[in-house]
């Protein structure tokens, strides 16, 4: 069975066809730079542009970069504020005609990880960290997904939030080095060990390409690794989510 899995990021909108038996990606990517306004209309109308490219009719799953609460948009995350409040999967449907199942993009990202990548079969606590515009992150017990996680939004310092410090933007705007840029990412993931002492990381987003630039930086307790689908993983996720959301009415199965 073949879904359409789009993942929607702070730069860019990306869309694919997955065979959600074997979470791989039947088509190349098609991807859309995300409208400057990061804005409810114009968004929806991009992720619409999307399911026309691939001449789509049927259910679409979708990995959206903020909190994402039974469908309504809870925290403008790196969008727009007028965001919050906003039913995602209501007005994606309702703009493309197709029905939307909507999660957070890290969500989606770890649950792919956790079905088809290196989180597969790992039980405990696992931590999945999507390195891009800003630090999603998606929380595992045992397998079973608890939504929401939003690590990235911690406080620190000056800051409102330690994503606008520590994600890949942060290394773009300051023209940091990976060297500068790593440290910043390790004391990152320090907070994340001190309040959840998980069992795994999983790194991943576009960032995690650049592994081998940074992983050396990396001096935490708890095991680091690289997550194998990478930047593809939003989109299998969910694709796969939809699937198991439409016929089993919860996100998450083993």
């Amino acid at each position: 069975m073949e879904i359409l899995g789009i993942d929607i990021g702070g730069s860019g909108i990306k869309g694919a066809l997955v065979n959600v038996e074997t979470g791989e990606m039947i088509t190349d990517r098609h991807r859309i730079p995300t409208p400057p306004s990061r804005k409810p209309q114009e968004m929806a109308e991009v992720v619409t542009q999307i399911v026309r490219h691939f001449d789509y009719k049927g259910p679409v799953g979708c990995g959206f970069p903020s909190i994402v609460k039974n469908g309504v948009c809870k925290a403008p995350g790196n969008l727009h504020k007028s965001w919050v409040g906003v039913n995602v999967d209501e007005l994606f449907t309702e703009v493309s005609g197709q029905p939307f199942t909507v999660l957070n993009d890290a969500d989606a990202a770890g649950y792919a990880s956790m079905n088809y990548g290196v989180g597969k079969g790992r039980d405990g606590l696992v931590v999945m960290v999507t390195i891009g515009t800003g630090l999603g992150s998606g929380v595992f017990h045992n397998g079973v997904l608890l939504p929401n996680f939003e690590l990235g939004q911690i406080p620190y310092k000056k800051y409102k939030k330690i994503e606008d410090w520590a994600a890949a933007s942060a290394k773009e705007r300051e023209d940091l080095t990976f060297e500068r840029w790593g440290r910043r990412f390790n004391k990152f993931l320090k907070l994340v060990e001190l309040i959840t002492s998980p069992d795994l990381i999983i790194v991943g987003g576009g960032t995690s390409k650049k592994w081998v630039e940074f992983r050396h930086h990396i001096k935490i307790e708890t095991e680091v690794v690289k997550a194998e689908l990478m930047n593809n993983a939003g989109i299998i996720g969910a694709a796969v989510a939809c699937l198991r959301e439409t016929h089993h009415g919860h996100v998450v199965e083993r």
